[in-house]
């Protein structure tokens, strides 16, 4: 018996790098998987591969921020499974544009996928598992949460604006047995870092995988215990020590 078996598992942004990772370590161990991202082509495939695994994978093409997108995702859930057990907000984008050069539609873009996208998915979510009295919310958070890299200011601003969003969260979820964390990840390989391999060997970069083991470890606490921030990064990447 798998540590997740017959858990109801929702990934956003689950096509490719974090997203899939999770979903995969989430499968392995028996959670009935949904899917979540904007491309159908690319969810298929990973479903694909975690069936070859053994496991369970529901697709649901989704823009996290269209609200009636998200209304939808966790209708079907509904529909097909009748609870949700876990969320884990990984969808996200980023840019690197010096502030003064970023139109209002970039800042948006990245605020919303990032940001809002996390609080639609996480408001649904919170319906069901009220009515369920349990259920954990995982949010993928950025180590420029905490050390900002230069010229990602929607970036940073979402990823501090998350965690805001999980404390937040954590306290309203509290009393009804949820449970809500975030997990900050440092230098992941992932297609952002296509073309900058002079940079990722200097500074040092994890596997997807590793990262997916943290949050596999997060959602399989007992429900009454929480690890409410974690930061996992290369070991040497330059994180500590700046100043």
């Amino acid at each position: 018996m798998g540590r997740l078996q017959q858990k109801v598992a929702v990934i956003t942004g689950a096509s490719t790098g974090i997203g899939k990772s999770i979903a995969i370590a989430f499968a392995d161990e028996g959670a009935k998987v949904v899917l979540a991202s904007r491309s159908r082509e690319k969810l298929e495939a990973a479903a694909k591969e975690i069936r070859s695994l053994g496991g369970t994978a529901l697709v649901i093409p989704t823009n996290v921020v269209v609200e009636a997108d998200v209304e939808n995702l966790f209708h079907q859930i509904m529909e097909d499974y009748g609870r949700v057990d876990i969320l884990v907000n990984n969808a996200g984008i980023t840019t690197k544009t010096p502030t003064d050069e970023l139109t209002l539609e970039t800042w948006q873009s990245v605020l919303d996928v990032n940001l809002t996208g996390a609080f639609l998915c996480s408001r649904a979510a919170l319906k069901i598992m009220k009515q369920q009295r349990s259920g954990r919310i995982i949010n993928i958070g950025s180590v420029s949460a905490k050390v900002p890299r230069p010229h990602s200011a929607p970036y940073v601003t979402s990823k501090f604006g998350l965690e805001g969003f999980t404390r937040s969260l954590a306290l309203d979820g509290r009393e009804h047995g949820i449970s809500v964390c975030i997990l900050h990840p440092g230098n992941t390989a992932t297609p952002i870092w296509q073309g900058r391999e002079e940079q990722a060997q200097k500074e040092g970069v994890m596997s997807a995988d590793d990262l997916a083991r943290v949050a596999l470890a997060m959602a399989t606490l007992p429900p009454d215990v929480s690890m409410l921030e974690s930061i996992v990064l290369p070991m040497k990447m330059p994180f500590l020590g700046r100043g």
